[in-house]
């Protein structure tokens, strides 16, 4: 039986899954971010708190499509290193936060007795509505998204640092392949 050669790059469909979770992550923060801007129980706030929800839960629904991607077509072989064993945590932390804050969105919403948006559809509540426990799901989904912050920049960095201090192709094998004339 024959060794199936490691891919150079990413998938087109990883390469397109990525970015687009890039612009989703960034949404969701920047939602959550600017709704502090304006006064409690004003319209703008409960819009951009709605975009959150809706926004966090497309990024629990596509990662799946992204995990199911991965193993169809699997990633290139990272270069050798201490670093290898890092990127993993790294990616490993990022799939768990992926996974894990929009969940805890789901159950908080769902354990406030609210309604959980999803884009023209409410989607059924995890739990019975539970206030307290609620409290307990937001105490955890906080500070999460703040280390989701700390993960994002690291990777950020680290893609960069191979690009621009080691000249290597790690940043280039996820960007998307430039049509040549």
């Amino acid at each position: 039986m024959t060794a199936i050669p490691s891919p150079v790059r990413y998938s087109r469909l990883s390469i397109a899954l990525h970015w687009l979770m890039v612009l989703l992550i960034a949404s969701v923060y920047a939602t959550i971010e600017l709704k502090g801007n304006f006064p409690k129980g004003s319209e703008p706030r409960e819009l951009l708190k709605h975009w959150h929800f809706m926004l966090g839960l497309g990024i629990f629904a596509l990662v799946w499509l992204r995990l199911v991607a991965r193993l169809l077509s699997p990633a290139p072989t990272a270069p050798a290193g201490w670093e290898t064993a890092l990127a993993r945590l790294m990616h490993l932390g990022l799939y768990g936060l992926m996974i894990g804050l929009p969940l805890l969105g789901w159950l908080t919403l769902s354990a406030a007795g609210k309604p959980v948006p999803f884009f023209g559809l409410e989607l059924p509540a995890l739990i019975g509505p539970d206030q307290a426990l609620a409290g307990q799901f937001k105490e955890v989904h906080e500070p999460l998204a703040v280390a989701g912050y700390w993960l994002i920049g690291l990777h950020a960095v680290a893609a960069l640092l191979h690009h621009y201090v080691r000249h290597d192709d790690v940043l280039r094998r996820m960007l998307p392949a430039r049509r040549h004339a």
